[in-house]
């Protein structure tokens, strides 16, 4: 299994993530309808957050870095928030 973070802070950063609770229902079909989609969880932090893809393989990991970055660009621009820091890896543990 393959895992993507991206953490979002700075400017637009909290706003971006109330967007992001507001439209909940919106983002979870999206990442479920990734081909090989396992788990997603999206965390508030003081400034910002993230969010934790996990997907069965790379290519739904990159999938799903794409599925973000479309929905970013199509919805979120007017909250001025940067492009997320993006940290990627292969699962060693997953526990549910």
């Amino acid at each position: 299994m393959e895992t993507v973070i991206r953490r979002f802070s700075g400017k637009g950063a909290k706003e971006f993530m109330d967007l992001l609770e507001q439209r909940a229902g919106e983002v979870e079909e999206r990442m479920r309808s990734i081909k090989g989609f396992v788990g997603y969880t999206l965390a508030r932090t003081g400034d910002g957050g993230f969010s934790v893809t996990v997907c069965q393989d790379k290519a739904g990991a990159d999938a799903s870095i794409q599925q973000a970055k479309d929905w970013i660009a199509k919805n979120a621009a007017s909250t001025g928030v940067g492009a997320p820091e993006i940290t990627e890896g292969s699962v060693i543990l997953y526990l549910k």
